[in-house]
């Protein structure tokens, strides 16, 4: 059975001790209310992951992930963070592909392709994003562009390295914007990405796939997307700044 999982990506938000704060606040609220069937995950900047990986050690459902890592091992590379650099921090996942490190960053596949591997051989799952634009949906080619960013990343590893993967669709249009996939166009692009899964790699392994939506996601819509058949749960930004509205997302869960 595939993990439900809510991922919260704090983006270049909170100063130090705001992020070591909230934090703390989602681990005990995390302890108080849920029931352990579902998994948590906090991508925080680079400052907090130290600190709150250390509080986190202990919790069965409660991980850390970073937002970003350089393509390389080591090196003159001012400002980056290496892959062996998160992992000694005790973090264990981090996004790759994000719409906004395609967008202000130029990140393409082949340059994903090399941090996913960077990523898989320091011990760090993964969290890798595809989405479309607003014009790649609307022209109608979004099918093409979602199969291109999977076929030329994702679906090049293993079997054994792309069990490790957490994928996360994310309409770029719908992030930040307010706007959000209607549950039956988000299930609709979910559906598919299994389907192309098991095109590439077998029908266990898409079974066994976590797929996470992450496109303005919030308290009020969060268990209807999250009640379609192909959505394991979510990829939250804003809200997960919020230690009441990324518990009552997580919440969505409970008793499922």
């Amino acid at each position: 059975m595939r993990n439900k999982i809510v991922a919260g990506n704090w983006k270049m938000n909170l100063d130090y001790q705001e992020g070591i704060s909230l934090f703390s606040e989602i681990l005990n609220m995390v302890g108080d209310e849920t029931r352990g069937n579902q998994q948590v995950i906090v991508c925080s900047p680079f400052i907090h992951l130290y600190n709150i990986a250390q509080q986190s050690k202990d919790s069965s459902n409660v991980f850390v992930g970073a937002q970003n890592i350089h393509q390389n091992d080591s090196g003159a590379y001012t400002g980056e963070i290496s892959a062996s650099q998160v992992k000694s921090t005790g973090a264990s996942y981090v996004i790759l592909g994000h719409s906004e490190r395609r967008a202000y960053f130029g990140e393409d596949e082949k340059l994903l392709e090399v941090k996913l591997n960077q990523a898989l051989k320091n011990g760090l799952n993964p969290i890798f994003c595809i989405g479309e634009t607003k014009d790649e949906r609307e022209s109608g080619e979004f099918w093409d562009i979602l199969a291109k960013q999977l076929k030329e990343t994702v679906f090049l590893l293993s079997n054994e390295d792309f069990a490790k993967v957490v994928l996360a669709y994310e309409p770029v249009w719908a992030i930040g914007t307010g706007l959000t996939a209607t549950p039956e166009q988000a299930q609709e692009v979910h559906a598919f990405i299994r389907e192309e899964i098991a095109k590439n790699f077998n029908q266990e392994i898409a079974d066994n796939t976590s797929i996470l939506y992450g496109g303005s996601c919030n308290p009020k819509n969060a268990a209807e997307l999250f009640s379609q058949a192909d959505i394991d749960g979510g990829l939250i930004g804003g809200a997960s700044l919020k230690s009441r509205d990324f518990l009552d997302i997580i919440n969505v869960f409970n008793g499922r």
